[in-house]
């Protein structure tokens, strides 16, 4: 596997050698002082070139890069796909490394967001302002409105008598769907503004929360895997169950902290709901 090194070596000298290429970005966590190292980070690059159109589609080009394993190009994907001023290659290398690589337009600079995990690595022509030193600041997260609070809460509990409907009738991909896809969903929100509570929303939590080991007691941790279940009906209830009371646990405080209004009502009728259904025959005519 090539190194740090080596990959950076590659792409600045692909760009130093192709006048096409004005301006070399790095994005993402390679950037992140906060982000922990392993094999696995991608090099989330961004060339500013004259023209993308050359680009375009060549895949001829990006073997420069080094044994592609698998390469996917979003911006051609979909039936009819949108056109972008902008062009991406994502590469996966037989290596192991990545490399997101987006050819963007020099003449449309000013419109390139600039994100706070952006390093400046190459700017032959100086017409790229510096950015300031790399930090997380963009994704840290922020305190939710009452309006934010109150559609999170609605939703989950909401939700979760889909999952409990698709539990009772042993449908259990669709079960699994509303519960991981929305339920826990909303359950990872709460737990972000738990986090930002109690850290002064100083620090993040990462992408799908995978940095939450780092904030929750051990106990709450172990709360949290306990949403987790494999495909068995039973198990999935205790899942069902384990989420419910990790969100009641952390909603709590938060609407507390900011003097929102907790559902009460709402949890407690859902509750005794999904109770009910866990028990109802599997062959009932009626629900009560």
């Amino acid at each position: 596997m090539r190194s740090e090194a080596e990959m950076l070596d590659l792409i600045l000298g692909i760009a130093r050698a192709d006048d096409r290429i004005r301006a070399v970005i790095m994005n993402g966590s390679r950037t992140n002082p906060n982000a922990p190292r392993d094999p696995f980070q991608d090099y989330d690059i961004v060339y500013l070139v004259k023209d993308v159109a050359p680009f375009r589609r060549n895949l001829a080009w990006i073997t420069r890069f080094g044994e592609l394993m698998i390469v996917q190009t979003p911006d051609d994907m979909g039936d009819a796909p949108a056109p972008t001023y902008s062009y991406s290659y994502l590469m996966q290398f037989m290596d192991g490394n990545r490399i997101d690589l987006t050819l963007y337009p020099l003449d449309r600079l000013a419109e390139l967001t600039r994100d706070s995990l952006s390093r400046l690595l190459l700017d032959k022509d100086g017409l790229v302002t510096p950015f300031p030193p790399p930090s997380d600041r963009d994704y840290l997260p922020r305190p939710p409105t009452a309006q934010q609070f109150s559609d999170c809460c609605n939703e989950f509990w909401w939700v979760s008598t889909y999952v409990a409907k698709g539990l009772w009738r042993e449908e259990i991909t669709y079960a699994k769907a509303m519960h991981d896809q929305v339920v826990r969903v909303e359950l990872l929100k709460m737990l972000t503004w738990w986090v930002g509570v109690e850290t002064n929303f100083a620090y993040s939590v990462g992408k799908e929360g995978k940095y939450l080991h780092r904030w929750l007691a051990p106990e709450l941790w172990r709360q949290l895997l306990a949403t987790y279940a494999d495909a068995d009906v039973a198990r999935s209830w205790e899942a069902l169950f384990a989420t419910c009371a990790l969100f009641r646990r952390v909603a709590r405080p938060v609407a507390a902290h900011f003097g929102y209004p907790y559902p009460q009502e709402d949890d407690a009728r859902v509750s005794a709901y999904l109770a009910h259904v866990r028990n109802l025959p599997r062959h009932a005519q009626s629900i009560y």
